[in-house]
């Protein structure tokens, strides 16, 4: 399949992309110049589409961090004289969309880091397997209150690691360890 256009999703919302396009989205927190790779919800081209492909990889460069257009905003009230003016300009990053791919480097890359643990001792086999939520970092403390009681005990465990080197939200933290807890509960 000839991969003609990407649906991608950043910071809860939803953009239709192709190579070499241009798109401003809300701030990211990836520095100018820096690349990263999107999630991906569905590949689709020449007809045909994959939703939520696991082999494919969108790779989008941060071009810069802009200013959107003044937004104003007025409130009046007839006959008592209120009139209050206001406005804002929303923060944003302008991103371009370097490569769209399937079946390439991660497909590669992938099976060669999963074969490696498994040669080693049973044990280190889930530490290994353990990381971070994906999209961690963009989760607010509320988005993290409630997603982490849908994810597994070695996810929570390595995100509250994540949590507490990186970023060290006291809500956060305390959300992660409750879940923790929780998980440990229903177990035993």
């Amino acid at each position: 399949m000839a991969t003609t256009y990407a649906i991608i999703s950043l910071g809860g919302k939803q953009y239709r992309v192709r190579e070499g396009e241009r798109l401003l989205v809300d701030r990211l927190k990836t520095d100018e110049g820096k690349t990263f790779q999107p999630d991906i919800l569905f590949l689709g081209g020449d007809g045909d589409g994959e939703l939520s492909p696991t082999n494919a990889a969108v790779t989008a460069k941060v071009v810069g961090h802009v200013l959107g257009d003044k937004v104003r905003i007025g409130k009046y009230r007839p006959k008592s004289g209120y009139k209050r003016h206001t406005g804002f300009r929303a923060k944003l990053s302008q991103i371009e969309i370097e490569s769209i791919g399937t079946g390439s480097k991660r497909t590669t890359a992938a099976p060669k880091k999963e074969e490696a643990p498994k040669e080693e001792a049973p044990e280190a086999a889930p530490k290994a397997a353990a990381h971070p939520v994906r999209g961690y970092d963009d989760l607010t403390v509320a988005e993290v209150t409630e997603r982490s009681k849908r994810w597994r005990l070695e996810q929570l465990e390595a995100t509250l690691e994540h949590e507490k080197q990186n970023a060290n939200r006291k809500g956060a933290i305390a959300a992660l360890e409750s879940a923790i807890a929780a998980k440990q509960e229903k177990g035993s």
